[in-house]
């Protein structure tokens, strides 16, 4: 085997690989020989099947086997002994190869390399962490929310139409263009006025009617609306009203706590407490991380192997394209396909670079994921699914793939906190709405 190095430039590294004929053809008959030892074929005894009926019998499917190994030890052989570090898997390319003659192999290997480079000294990095102070008053309003979807109706107590507030029982059918559409249709429906639960102006176009009134409701689905076929189009409701009741607010106290199966009201106050901080230390550090990553993509401005950003692209497109598909792209809905690509691309291109420095600093650090942290990680997936847990254990367990697809996630976060460990890290209180903004709207307002 010869191997000589026919290009360098930036990352990309191209090798041809030459095997003479004579290896080749040694490695088959070798195959054929083993072969021969266990075929049985009619006329010719165990072992005793000649060499020019293996050929042509099991030449060309040996021949494949032979060159696929031939080019694996390559490609060992040419990260051996260039100290290459690939980035992905080799792409080949076969020069010359007569399956017939007895040619040489040559063929040529295109391997793109992780970069060379230093992470930055982070020791100038200073971050700034959102946090907020749970107050009583956040709690009260969280238990004011589960309340709300807990109110009772009752008769009216007054002979008089429909208000904001009240609850309609209603049978409605819609259609789109003149076609009805699935999910449009419904009987015996309880709709409270002003709630926001029907889109545009539905619950307005109600007030005012009785029992036993008839409305043809006009509204518009929103642009972004979930069902892609249904976005931005004109709809008409017929709706009839059945009954028209008044909204009965329930009382927040020990009874109601004990309603969701808690001792009294102070414990549902502490677990509400519990998991708006857990929620705040979440999204805390989701903040946190942000601008750290932040500040690494300005610090670091090194080449990044195509190959990756290629398939880090294609994930984000693809995710775009389903989106966009569903109707809940957002503004992207709205540019162009060149814009769009470009500013992925972009996307692509950071989170590779980013990628490789927290490897890069990971490495350097001796941190590594541990099989209980990997379990911890399945458990963490596993919850994430309320009532299909045995179904999603049950899938990890089985695809021994799937728990390895968590260690990138897990080390990534180990490295995150290792980092924001080692710089300077500021509290900054926020309110509980300015910590849940997106930090791009944030930018934007």
């Amino acid at each position: 085997m010869n191997i000589t190095e026919t290009s360098t430039e930036g990352l990309r590294r191209e090798y041809t690989v030459v095997i003479p004929a004579a290896d080749l053809a040694g490695r088959v008959d070798a195959q054929l020989k083993e072969i021969g030892k266990t075929v049985r074929m009619p006329g010719f005894r165990p072992g005793k099947v000649p060499m020019s009926v293996l050929k042509q019998r099991y030449g060309q499917s040996v021949m494949g086997e032979v060159l696929d190994k031939a080019m694996s030890d390559s490609a060992g052989k040419v990260v051996e002994q260039h100290s290459l570090r690939p980035a992905l898997q080799p792409k080949v390319e076969i020069v010359k190869f007569e399956a017939e003659g007895e040619s040489d192999l040559e063929f040529k290997m295109i391997y793109e390399v992780l970069p060379e480079f230093e992470p930055a000294d982070l020791s100038g990095v200073a971050i700034e962490k959102p946090v907020v102070d749970i107050t009583d008053a956040q709690v009260d309003e969280a238990v004011g929310r589960i309340a709300s979807g807990r109110k009772t109706s009752a008769p009216l107590t007054e002979d008089r139409p429909a208000a904001k507030g009240d609850i309609v029982v209603i049978d409605f059918d819609g259609s789109v263009d003149g076609e009805k559409r699935p999910g449009m249709k419904g009987e015996g429906h309880e709709l409270e006025l002003g709630s926001g639960s029907f889109i545009g102006t539905f619950e307005e176009q109600l007030e005012g009617t009785r029992a036993g009134d008839h409305r043809t409701v006009n509204v518009t689905f929103p642009e972004g609306y979930h069902a892609a076929e249904l976005a931005g189009k004109d709809a008409v409701f017929e709706v009839d009203v059945k009954e028209v009741k008044a909204a009965v607010e329930v009382t927040i106290d020990d009874e109601f706590a004990k309603g969701l199966g808690f001792d009294d009201l102070a414990a549902l106050k502490t677990v509400i407490r519990d998991r708006l901080g857990g929620d705040y230390t979440v999204m805390s550090r989701l903040r946190a991380k942000r601008a750290l990553l932040d500040q690494l993509a300005e610090l670091h401005s090194f080449e990044v192997p195509q190959g990756m950003v290629d398939i880090e692209f294609d994930q984000i497109w693809k995710r775009l394209q389903e989106e966009l598909k569903a109707g809940d792209a957002g503004e992207d809905a709205g540019k162009d396909e060149e814009e769009l690509r470009k500013e992925y691309r972009d996307i692509a291109i950071r989170r590779v670079r980013l990628g490789l420095v927290l490897s890069e600093i990971g490495q350097k650090n001796n941190i590594t994921v541990a099989r209980e942290e990997l379990n911890q990680a399945v458990l963490a997936e596993v919850r994430r699914y309320p009532g299909q847990e045995r179904e999603v254990f049950d899938f990890f367990k089985n695809n021994p793939q799937a728990v390895e697809s968590l260690r990138a996630p897990v080390f990534e976060d180990k490295v995150v906190d290792f980092i924001l460990g080692q710089v300077k890290v500021t509290e900054k209180p926020v309110s509980a709405e300015e910590l849940m903004q997106d930090p791009d709207e944030e930018e934007a307002a």
